[in-house]
């Protein structure tokens, strides 16, 4: 895998600006984190040599002083909304992150549950989390919000919500997606901070979009694509250039929500410290890019991600046209079309030839793998063969795995598990790979070369299921599907 970023320079200097804003506010901050904590894939798709930890480490260093405030909007819990990276649901996913954190030395104090409007889902968690011994809060729906400040600033707007008790300087708010709230919870939190007599600051610690990187900067257009069930926009921040004539990039929710923000501050202090949007936030990303062309080339290939996940979903019955149609625009905004993945091309041509479901992969020196389904294998778990004997220099006619191994194995699927597709998947062919490598060194072989995996490009003619998507998940592997039936 070709690094574009410096990971050890943005731990450096990331750390040294969060610490910077800490000290601007000596008694209480709340430092809203966007994107994932210790699991930003999206971050490590785009800038390849992020590590999805990168924020986890530096944050690491202040949990003594620190604890997590962690968001769920209600209308997420309502909807069973998924996380796409991991396969679950944003409810499940509040949990995961308690737990994790926890295991890692944090203080979490709280799970507070936005836009909240008496739905029926967000009471059954409230009381799921309370049996746990989880405090809940809730964070209600305010007519008008973000435009309609006099309201939102006031006793029956951000006055209305409960208040978040906390006991640390630091505090973490963080959410398992975007469109959580996590903004307007430290907001309202500084308005009923200041009631209490308490004085409390705000700082933005969110990955994307890149604020010194172009507007139509791939990796800002990559951003737009992920969160384009949400309608996020990003925008030249105007507040930012007429403060300081100079041109930064921010999205529409954080400029529709600064008059609010503004308004809060000249409440609280007189004045607001920040002058724009940008100013909120403590991004260096922008600064650790080390091979632009790189970076260009992964978010590029992330936006076409994205738009075969988003006609999957929509194939599923789960998305909707608009998504569709927003992403289908950055494609065109980012002047690239579906060719831009030679995988997927050389998929659908072995298709075409055999008339069969059929997948291919791009390996790191350009190579272009491809297989079919057979009786035995899937398409997925094929091409993970194929790439692996490729890699590891062995014949493409030797069978790895045996017939007379995975016959035995079709049959416990099919008689024992009740299963209707005999074909092995790949979990299942990595484990008997795992099994024949202890005395046959071609399989041994092939297995070392997953790692040579990681950053590639993959497309299926046919949707893979959940477990496929799962493995080339973690073996780093950037996958799309035709929006056909799944296999």
């Amino acid at each position: 895998m070709t690094y574009g970023f410096d990971n050890d320079k943005y731990l450096k200097i990331q750390s040294e600006h969060i610490q910077e804003r800490i000290a601007q506010f000596g008694n209480k901050l709340y430092l809203e984190l966007g994107g994932k904590l210790f699991d930003d894939h999206h971050a490590s798709r785009v800038l390849p040599g992020f590590q999805p930890d990168s924020k986890l480490k530096m944050l690491q260093k202040l949990k003594d002083q620190a604890e997590i405030v962690i968001v769920i909007s209600a209308f997420d819990i309502e909807k069973n909304k998924v996380r796409g990276d991991l396969g679950i649901t944003y409810d499940v996913d509040v949990l995961r992150l308690r737990n994790e954190f926890q295991k890692l030395g944090f203080l979490v104090s709280s799970v507070c549950v936005t836009h909240y409007n008496g739905q029926i889902s967000a009471d059954a968690f409230r009381k799921k989390l309370e049996r746990m011994g989880v405090t809940v809060y809730y964070h209600y729906l305010i007519e008008g919000y973000p435009s309609n400040v006099d309201l939102i600033a006031s006793d029956e707007g951000f006055g209305h919500n409960d208040y978040i008790k906390t006991t640390r300087p630091l505090v973490i708010v963080t959410a398992p997606g975007p469109g959580s709230g996590k903004m307007a919870v430290c907001l309202s939190q500084l308005y009923n901070e200041n009631k209490r007599g308490v004085e409390a600051g705000y700082a933005k610690f969110e990955t994307f979009p890149v604020w010194s990187l172009p507007l139509k900067h791939p990796v800002n257009i990559a951003y737009e694509a992920a969160t384009a069930d949400l309608n996020d926009v990003n925008m030249i921040d105007p507040f930012h250039l007429e403060a300081y004539g100079k041109t930064a990039i921010n999205y529409n929710r954080d400029i529709d929500i600064f008059p609010v923000l503004n308004a809060l501050f000249e409440g609280i202090y007189g004045e607001n410290p920040y002058k724009s949007p940008t100013d909120m936030g403590v991004n260096m990303v922008g600064f650790c890019i080390s091979n632009d062309e790189v970076c260009c080339t992964a978010s590029k290939n992330e936006i076409i991600r994205r738009f075969f996940t988003a006609l999957n979903n929509l194939a599923q019955g789960e998305g909707n046209d608009a998504e569709v149609n927003k992403i289908a625009l950055l494609l065109k905004q980012a002047k690239i079309g579906l060719s831009y993945r030679k995988c997927i091309q050389a998929a659908r041509d072995r298709a075409e030839k055999s008339g069969k479901p059929c997948s291919a992969i791009e390996l790191p020196d350009g190579t272009i793998i491809t297989a079919e389904t057979s009786e035995l294998l899937g398409p997925s778990s094929a091409l993970i063969l194929n790439a692996i004997k490729h890699l590891a220099g062995i014949d493409h006619d030797v069978k790895l795995i045996p017939q007379e191994m995975i016959e035995p194995i079709q049959h416990t699927k099919l008689t024992y598990l009740r299963g209707h597709n005999p074909r092995l998947h790949s979990d299942e062919v990595l484990v008997a790979l795992s099994v024949l490598s202890t005395t046959d060194d071609k399989c041994r072989r092939a297995l070392e070369q997953l790692p040579e995996l990681k950053g590639c490009q993959m497309h299926s003619t046919v949707m893979l299921g959940e477990v496929d998507h799962k493995i080339f998940n973690k073996l780093g592997v950037g996958l799309t599907c035709d929006p056909t039936k799944k296999y």
